[in-house]
């Protein structure tokens, strides 16, 4: 069948006002946040569950696969259209409604596209909050936040999305509609929540999701750290895990991040350090003032220069504003970025932090480093001018080595970006021939025909090869 036959059918569907199909609409939607570029047939917006099932079965008669996305500030090409056949994308950011919230048994109903900061806000009167806080939680959605199992600076202490979703209602790659999981705390059959959350797309599509409420801290500290040397800096974070203390975070940046946030935000970071740790302690007053003591102590105990307590809430939303502004502050440096999200065990922060950087050094590229540093995810900030002949290439090749890097050291591909496209060719770093059979397996039970959001994390005929040959045609871009 044609395009124009599957447009008019899903126009059908849906209202034709929320089908398109041109050239502009469908450049918007080749991509996710990543540098990775696909290409869609069709775009659709539903608003309802309904909807949502009436595209994908017009997608399974014609024939198409079909690709979910949310708010698209995917990192790892999840929510790009790939295919055989050009697939149909899926957007539910108008599927945005908080619908049900139970301040009693802490839980609420939202749909997929409500952002992941306007549920905190808008039950924050109730003394509750959505505890994941991905640091583009201003513009992410709860359904990507479910499809990536996203993580946050705050998920150090309270858990990544899994921990903090009940239940979905999930449209099937058929187009049926099943309810996973539950809000009693035992629910009856297997955890196919469980399985659900994080299989980044290729399960089906989330259109009803209940998330766990957590309350409020009644008491916050907030401890800036600046360093002298990054190696001083990731000894601290070890001997703060070490002396069981678990804050609720423990955030890194280096000296390249520092002096670019500070000049964008003016958070009151100091632009002299090699390295400022963000260390925030809640719960009650006495515990949160002995918690606050001790850090202080470790922190000094490794090399800090100086240890500064927020003085007020406006003081820590400026600290907290500068860390989660990072992304978008290293564009005054250069136009384009690449992030990673590998995972390594904190006593091996040192080693692979000064190896990350020999890796950049020696392929002249400029890194920072900023990331969750409590739980071991980092996120080297690779800055490139992607105009300039042969960057990429070089870009690549040194996210390739870091993933090596981490994978040697005892880490793991991921700690909430995904795999998506980026990484499934390094899958088998981590996975056997076997576990990457069960996983097929597991996929094949949601979609036994292969329709939704094909070619993600699974790697292509079962072995691993180059990630940029195994790319459609200027992916990179």
């Amino acid at each position: 069948m044609t395009t124009a036959a599957l447009v008019r059918d899903l126009g059908v569907a849906l209202a034709p006002d929320r089908v398109r199909a041109g050239a502009l609409e469908l450049a918007l939607y080749e991509r996710d946040a990543s540098m990775l570029t696909g290409q869609a047939s069709v775009v659709c917006f539903p608003t309802s569950a309904g909807e949502v099932s009436a595209a994908v079965r017009v997608c399974r008669d014609h024939g198409r696969p079909f690709v979910p996305r949310g708010s698209g500030t995917g990192l790892a090409g999840g929510a790009t259209p790939l295919g055989q056949v050009a697939p149909v994308v899926i957007v539910t950011t108008k599927m945005n409604k908080i619908l049900e919230v139970d301040s009693e048994q802490r839980f609420a109903w939202v749909e997929p596209g409500v952002l992941n900061l306007d549920l905190s806000t808008a039950v924050a009167h109730l003394g509750l909050h959505f505890a994941p806080d991905p640091s583009s939680q201003q513009s992410c959605s709860v359904g990507g936040n479910v499809a990536n199992n996203s993580g946050g600076p705050h998920c150090l202490l309270y858990g990544v999305t899994s921990a903090h979703v009940l239940a979905m209602e999930v449209v099937l790659a058929d187009g049926s509609v099943v309810v996973l999981g539950g809000i009693d705390p035992e629910p009856e059959g297997l955890d196919l929540r469980g399985a659900f959350v994080g299989s980044e797309g290729t399960m089906g599509i989330a259109t009803r999701i209940a998330v766990r409420l957590t309350p409020l801290p009644p008491c916050v500290a907030t401890l800036l750290a600046d360093f002298s040397t990054i190696h001083d800096a990731a000894a601290a974070v070890t001997g703060v895990i070490a002396a069981g203390i678990i804050p609720a975070a423990l955030e890194m940046m280096d000296a390249t991040i520092v002096e670019v946030v500070e000049a964008y935000v003016h958070a009151g970071f100091p632009t002299d350090a090699a390295a400022v740790l963000l260390v925030e302690v809640d719960g009650l007053r006495g515990g949160v003032d002995v918690c606050t003591s001790d850090v202080e102590a470790i922190l000094k105990a490794h090399g800090a220069r100086e240890v500064r307590v927020a003085a007020d809430a406006a003081e820590r939303a400026a600290w907290w504003k500068g860390r989660k502004s990072a992304f978008g502050a290293i564009a005054r440096i250069a136009p384009s970025y690449y992030l990673h999200d590998c995972v390594i065990p904190r006593t091996r922060l040192v080693d692979v932090l000064d190896e990350v950087g020999r890796i950049a050094s020696s392929r002249d590229l400029v890194l920072g480093n900023v990331f969750h540093a409590g739980d071991g995810n980092l996120h080297p900030l690779i800055v490139f001018d992607r105009r300039a002949p042969g960057v990429l290439e070089k870009v690549h090749e040194a996210g390739r080595k870091i993933i090596e890097t981490c994978v040697a050291a005892g880490g793991s591909l991921s700690g909430e970006h995904g795999i998506g496209i980026e990484k499934r060719e390094a899958m088998d770093l981590v996975f056997t021939e076997v576990d990457l059979e069960a996983q097929k397996w597991l996929r094949d039970a949601f979609d036994p025909e292969g329709r939704c959001n094909p070619e993600k994390i699974l790697p292509r005929g079962g072995s691993r090869c180059g990630d940029i040959s195994s790319l459609p045609p200027g992916a990179w871009v």
